[in-house]
């Protein structure tokens, strides 16, 4: 079996010290090269994943299983596309189809995956800290898909090798130092906005956040970003426009006028793309609000959006984690 080797060497630690965790919870707390690390790993599955034959079974003979205590499509899917591509079987769990409709407790239920021994488990879960909390009662990795306000870490990651993708197709080095972020919308609630500003500025790019001020997180600026209410001013010298979901799901009150006004102050339009650096890269994590956040010109606008890319590195990311994670298990060698 492939090990860490076969990644650039002097860049991280040598074997399980690239990525000495067990689980992946969050990107906040990690070091510039154990992000690294993961996005190098990635590449490979990157060129796998774009040949006929999609195919390894590193990770043969182990079970997966996506718990899913939240609803998903592109999310879920792209973990089980990731498990079957790397030769694992994968088995899917939705909150409808779940005891915990019954009144099962999360404990109970982790207790309950627990003892059928899977080898990784993948959650997604409606409220922030619950996928640390199933992680400390079961024994195998937990890769977190996203809980409540908190993180979705396979996003961040993926979003950030969507842009070092992109920085190396036009020649570039695909360094993040001196790079300049915008992201724009509902940063209060967005787990996706969190997870990039981490992962981001740990990379060394400067990180811009624009929001109404309903919708801006109170502990921003200690997140080493720089607050924006004017998307215009936000927009000039970016080199990466991010848009975020409007997530109604989580508001409770009125957070915008409507969305005819969020538009007009914060949708992204061709005159407003105008406003960033001419050849800036958009980047949505989807699923979008067209004609709100986003209008289908700029989100479908070819050699600018990276829309579809980030769906295509987000496989890639996911089969990485799920072969880091499981190789201390598998006995790789420098990870037993």
């Amino acid at each position: 079996m492939t090990s860490a080797a076969s990644t650039p060497t002097g860049r991280y630690p040598a074997g399980s010290a690239a990525f000495p965790h067990r689980d992946l919870i969050a990107l906040g707390g990690l070091a510039p090269w154990e992000i690294l690390f993961l996005l190098d790993e990635a590449e490979q599955w990157v060129e796998l994943n774009r040949q006929p034959h999609k195919r390894n079974d590193r990770l043969a003979g182990l079970t997966i299983i996506n718990a899913f205590f939240e609803n998903s499509t592109r999310t879920l899917l792209s973990f089980e596309i990731a498990g079957k591509r790397l030769g694992a079987d994968v088995v899917n769990m939705l909150v409808a189809q779940s005891s915990v409709k019954k009144g099962e407790t999360l404990i109970d239920t982790a207790m309950t995956l627990n003892a059928m021994h899977a080898d990784a488990m993948v959650i997604r879960h409606q409220s922030s800290g619950a996928v640390r909390l199933i992680a400390e009662k079961v024994d195998c990795p937990v890769l977190n898909a996203g809980d409540g306000q908190h993180e979705h870490p396979t996003q961040g990651l993926l979003d950030a090798l969507t842009i070092r993708t992109a920085l190396r197709a036009k020649g570039l080095s695909g360094d993040f130092g001196g790079l300049t972020v915008t992201i724009c919308g509902d940063i209060l609630h967005s787990r996706v906005a969190r997870s990039n500003i981490h992962c981001l500025t740990t990379l060394g790019a400067d990180v811009r956040v624009c929001a109404p001020p309903a919708l801006m997180a109170a502990d921003v600026e200690a997140m080493k970003v720089t607050p924006f209410h004017d998307f215009d001013a936000a927009l000039k010298g970016a080199d990466v426009v991010m848009m975020l979901r409007l997530q109604q799901e989580r508001m409770s009150g009125q957070f915008i006028p409507s969305p005819r006004e969020y538009r007009h102050l914060y949708g992204l339009t061709l005159d407003r793309l105008a406003l960033a650096n001419s050849d800036a890269l958009v980047m949505h994590p989807g699923p979008m609000n067209r004609g709100i956040e986003i209008d289908s010109n700029v989100a479908d606008l070819a050699g600018r959006s990276a829309i579809t890319t980030q769906v295509e590195m987000g496989v890639a990311i996911r089969m990485a984690c799920l072969d880091v994670l499981t190789r201390r298990s598998r006995g790789v060698e420098g990870w037993a």
